[in-house]
Order: structure tokens, then C-alpha cells, then sequence
């Protein structure tokens, strides 16, 4: 028994210090992980939610951000209401912002006809384009079944949202977007994917989703090089009556 006492090895656990991976030299004060520079900006929010950063694109006031596409340089034709929104002029065609955008922050607010006018697709069916080639569904879902990848708040034949957050027809949505734009090398093939966030009436409905390429109404997504570009409102020339207002955008 004493030999076997004597012969049987004690086996101790110890627990080494968190040491950087790279030298291996124990980091022991606080101040060593610190980071101080460069400091972010400092952004501060006004009393209508709008960041001191952002380009703000409608306010209620004017159309002066926005052009026509249909009449390619000429003043948006859209309606502008005495409550400070504007709603789409029927088959005046799409307008568009005077500047060009890459990878953004879109705060917008939409609302469809109190009274709904049709019905599938053709109810208060508009779009958000971003860069002309990428559309954020904008549709009165409410009550209104259609093909699920065209609903409201899809990524137009490409993505479909995690749920249909939509309110009553005739109340005001909000879409709050984070779209980063793709990329493309010089020889204009694509070497990143574009994707898109979206929060509507403050739900996560599509949650950094990939964007295959342009969003089409017939046929499969599209991938030509380019690089920034307007965003642009649709007017899908069906008596929508869709309404905007308070659309600001940070660039990203």
C-alpha cells in the first residue's frame, strides 16, 4: 500500500492567463485594449426624426429633390398634398432623384387609398428602386392575397419577407431600408453581392438579404456593371393613389 501510495502521480489543474494570440505576452492593463481614435461623428435627431447627417428628399414643401423619368429631365409631375405628402400622379410615369446614390440609410412613409381600388398586384401598387434596379415592393397587403414574392415589402421576384407587417388600408406605413450597393471589378463583372434590410412599421422583414440582380417583372435578375444611381419612386399607371411623405436618406 505505501508503494502504490507513492508511485501514483497527483494530477493539478491550473488556469493560464488570457494572453494576446499573436505575441503571446499577458495583457494585464485595462488601458492596452483601449480605443480612442478616430471618434465618430457626433449625429444628432430632430424633433421629425431626421438624422442631422441626412440628405432629406421630400419634407412636404416641394418636388425639388426629384425628376421626371418619363420626361427625362423635367420637373416631377407627382401631387403634392396640403398635409405635406405627395401621392402618385396616375400615368405620369416613375420620378427619380436628381442625385446619385451608392450603399443607404432610406427612412420613408407610404399609405394606400382608404378604400382599396382593385384588388392582387393593381392594389396600391407602387416601388422603391434603389439605384434604378432594385425595388422594395410597396403594396396595400392588408386583406390582399398575391403571389408571395411580390408582396409588400419583398424584394420585387426575389425575396420574400418574414412577415406581413402591414396596417389597415388608409394608414400611414413606414419603411426604414439599409440597402448596400454591389460591386463590380473592372471588367464589370460582379464581385460583391448587393443586400438589403428592411424594417416595416418597425418589424424586421427582411433581414440582410441577398440581391441576385435587378428585380424583373419577367425573367431572371440581371447583373450589368454601373455604378451609383438615383433612386426612384414607381408609378405603376393604375390609379394607385399611393401617398408619400418624410423620405430621408444617410449615405452609407
Amino acid at each position: 500500500m505505501l508503494l502504490f501510495a507513492c508511485e501514483t502521480e497527483t494530477t493539478e489543474t491550473t488556469t493560464e492567463p488570457v494572453t494576446d494570440k499573436d505575441t503571446h505576452a499577458e495583457i494585464t492593463d485595462p488601458k492596452e485594449t483601449e480605443i480612442w481614435e478616430p471618434v465618430p461623428e457626433k449625429v444628432t435627431v430632430n424633433d421629425n426624426g431626421v438624422p442631422s447627417d441626412a440628405i432629406v428628399l421630400f419634407d412636404g414643401t416641394n418636388l425639388n429633390q426629384w425628376v421626371s423619368v418619363k420626361e427625362e429631365g423635367q420637373p416631377a409631375p407627382w401631387m403634392i398634398n396640403g398635409d405635406g405628402s405627395m401621392t402618385v400622379k396616375n400615368e405620369s410615369g416613375d420620378i427619380q432623384t436628381t442625385q446619385d446614390f451608392g450603399s443607404v440609410q432610406l427612412h420613408i412613409e407610404w399609405k394606400n387609398p382608404v378604400e382599396p381600388r382593385a384588388d392582387d398586384q393593381n392594389r396600391g401598387n407602387s416601388g422603391i428602386f434603389f439605384q434604378k434596379r432594385y425595388e422594395v415592393q410597396v403594396l396595400d397587403n392588408y386583406d390582399n392575397p398575391t403571389y408571395v414574392n411580390g408582396m409588400v415589402a419583398s424584394v420585387y421576384k426575389q425575396q420574400i419577407p418574414l412577415v406581413n407587417a402591414s396596417n389597415p388600408s388608409g394608414e400611414w406605413q413606414v419603411y426604414d431600408i439599409i440597402f448596400h450597393a454591389p460591386e463590380f471589378n473592372d471588367a464589370g463583372e460582379k464581385t460583391k453581392s448587393g443586400y438589403l434590410t428592411v424594417m416595416h412599421n418597425g418589424v424586421l422583414v427582411q433581414d440582410h438579404v441577398e440581391i441576385l440582380g435587378t428585380t424583373e417583372y419577367i425573367g431572371l435578375p440581371k447583373n450589368s456593371a454601373h455604378g451609383k444611381a438615383p433612386i426612384k419612386l414607381q408609378d405603376h399607371n393604375d390609379n394607385s393613389g399611393v401617398t408619400y411623405r418624410n423620405i430621408w436618406v444617410r449615405e452609407l
